[in-house]
């Protein structure tokens, strides 16, 4: 007998979003708003919202116009971090991002899914952390329970649905393994500024635009 989904049994009254019916409440109507809302340039502003609702915000940390966060108290992050304009942080689990890590314009973080093999479609929610000078570039997504190593990329457009080890490079959909990161020691200020105008153009820069 083929047994069918039934999406009326699904249940996820197991799951606890971590605050309090008001709280959420108070997030989506007045918090997620003035987050999003582009007539307010300021990043410390956000952080400041964003510290407010109860996440762990570290210092510098530049946040962008159109930034949605679902939960900000399963949201941590360390210095001078970048999230550029439209990222989405699904963080119905805790999500966290180390120092210096760039989330490029329309970067989606994915913490929730669903168990295919249960007949109601069970949630299954996993974390997520992109541990220090990670780059989830301009329209990628990464998925529940993955670690972006350290100094690792996810590339333009890519999807992560795997842990990508430090210093590597992945793109595509799966992502797949392209190269090593190799960053230089000793590069001129013409230079910084060549290859910051070039990979902004290509994959999303997200503290210049």
């Amino acid at each position: 007998m083929t047994v069918k989904v039934d999406l009326s049994r699904f249940d996820n009254a197991f799951y606890n979003p971590g605050r309090s019916f008001l709280v959420r409440t108070a997030w989506f109507f007045l918090g997620l708003p003035l987050l999003r809302s582009s007539m307010i340039p300021s990043s410390s502003f956000r952080r400041a919202l964003l510290r407010f609702f109860g996440s762990e915000i570290g210092d510098g940390v530049v946040i962008k116009p159109g930034v949605r966060v679902k939960y900000p108290w399963n949201l941590k992050t360390g210095k001078h971090c970048w999230l550029g304009e439209d990222c989405w942080i699904d963080n119905l689990a805790l999500v966290t991002l180390g120092d210096n890590v760039c989330l490029s314009q329309g970067v989606y973080l994915c913490t929730g899914n669903h168990d295919w093999a249960d007949p109601a479609f069970g949630l299954i929610t996993r974390p997520i952390q992109i541990e220090d000078g990670g780059w989830v570039a301009a329209r990628a997504s990464v998925g529940p329970g993955v670690v972006v190593g350290e100094g690792a990329i996810v590339g333009f457009g890519a999807v992560a649905t795997t842990s990508v080890p430090a210093h590597e490079i992945h793109g595509g959909n799966p992502a797949v393994f392209l190269r090593r990161r190799e960053i230089s020691t000793d590069r001129s200020p013409r230079s910084k500024a060549i290859v910051s105008q070039a990979v902004g153009s290509g994959a999303g820069s997200a503290r210049k635009s």
